[in-house]
């Protein structure tokens, strides 16, 4: 078992296969260049496997395929079934844009992937075209109904921002609703590589909208889930991520990996250490105490709304967010 210095249990590995994306979210990267990181840096996915035996046998019990975007990475479903061998009964998940999920949803769930993490920002092309720098939201709405034929969970984050999509936060949550697909609002997490003038929708401002149509009652935080939850009278449940509050971290328990092989305690945090030395020469030993150190390193919270301001270097295109 996995614990760190503040007696959390760490037992979620997030994992990032490539660092690439064919969007080019406000929120993320608007002006990173379409290239990406040569080939032969990246770890296989047999040495990436490698280390997700590691951490399954130190306890690791929940694993996320992440990116960029997971499914420009050939084979990925070869990977998935990979762990899935492993560990059958590990929580396999991924966070996806959905562009190109429809023509890879039946092999994804067949390779042992069991619920999947979609962004729908807006159910307008116009506006996903300037949220998202190209015309995808036909793509990403037919991948998420092909995903939902395939019997995948999917789960949906929205991130309100004034001036441009703050106005649909009702007709998402329906859209998801009438779907039976759970719907997580996120604060805008502020970011060196985002657009600059974005202005993000805070908790209280989403609750307020809320509350003038619907009638629902406070749930807290359900486990180690970052999301505070709320349930409607119908039973319907809707999730905000607020990473500015203190309660977001108290319950963590993730660590990342991306593509390259560096291990990162905290998604704000630029501190990381790297496995691929190790594995790539097969000291599994090696690996093991990484894993352990940055485990043991991982911070009591993140950064953000700290008396310094500090506003994250963090590309979340490698970390995955």
């Amino acid at each position: 078992m996995l614990i760190d210095s503040y007696d959390r249990v760490v037992d979620y590995l997030r994992v990032s296969v490539t660092e690439r994306c064919n969007f080019r979210c406000q929120y993320c990267m608007p002006e990173k260049p379409f290239s990406w990181v040569p080939k032969e840096n990246l770890l296989s996915f047999e040495e990436l496997f490698e280390f997700i035996k590691i951490a399954i046998d130190e306890g690791v019990n929940k694993i996320r395929i992440t990116g960029g975007e997971p499914l420009l990475r050939e084979d990925l479903d070869k990977f998935l079934k990979m762990i899935y061998d492993y560990k059958p009964d590990v929580d396999l998940s991924m966070t996806t844009n959905a562009y190109l999920l429809k023509g890879t949803a039946q092999r994804l769930k067949d390779a042992g992937l069991k619920r999947i993490n979609v962004s729908i920002d807006t159910l307008k092309p116009e506006v996903a075209l300037a949220i998202a720098g190209k015309d995808v939201l036909k793509n990403v709405l037919a991948g998420v109904e092909e995903a939902l034929r395939v019997g995948l969970k999917v789960k949906v984050n929205m991130v309100p921002m004034k001036g441009m999509n703050a106005n649909e936060i009702v007709d998402v949550l329906e859209y998801c609703k009438k779907r039976d697909m759970s719907i997580r609002f996120i604060e805008y997490m502020e970011n060196a590589h985002a657009k600059a003038d974005i202005s993000g929708m805070k908790s209280p401002e989403l609750l307020e909208l809320l509350n003038a149509r619907y009638t629902f009652r406070d749930e807290g935080f359900d486990g180690s889930s970052p999301s505070h939850y709320y349930t409607m009278e119908d039973g319907y449940k809707f999730g905000i991520i607020e990473p500015y509050e203190d309660d977001f971290c108290k319950k963590c328990n993730r660590i990342r990996l991306t593509a390259e092989g560096h291990l990162i305690p905290c998604l704000y945090f630029d501190e990381a250490m790297s496995i691929a030395e190790s594995i790539k020469r097969g000291d599994i030993k090696g690996a093991a105490l990484v894993l352990k150190e940055v485990v043991r390193t991982k911070p009591e919270k993140n950064r953000w709304g700290g008396e310094e301001g500090e506003v994250s270097s963090r590309a979340f295109y490698e970390t995955g967010g």
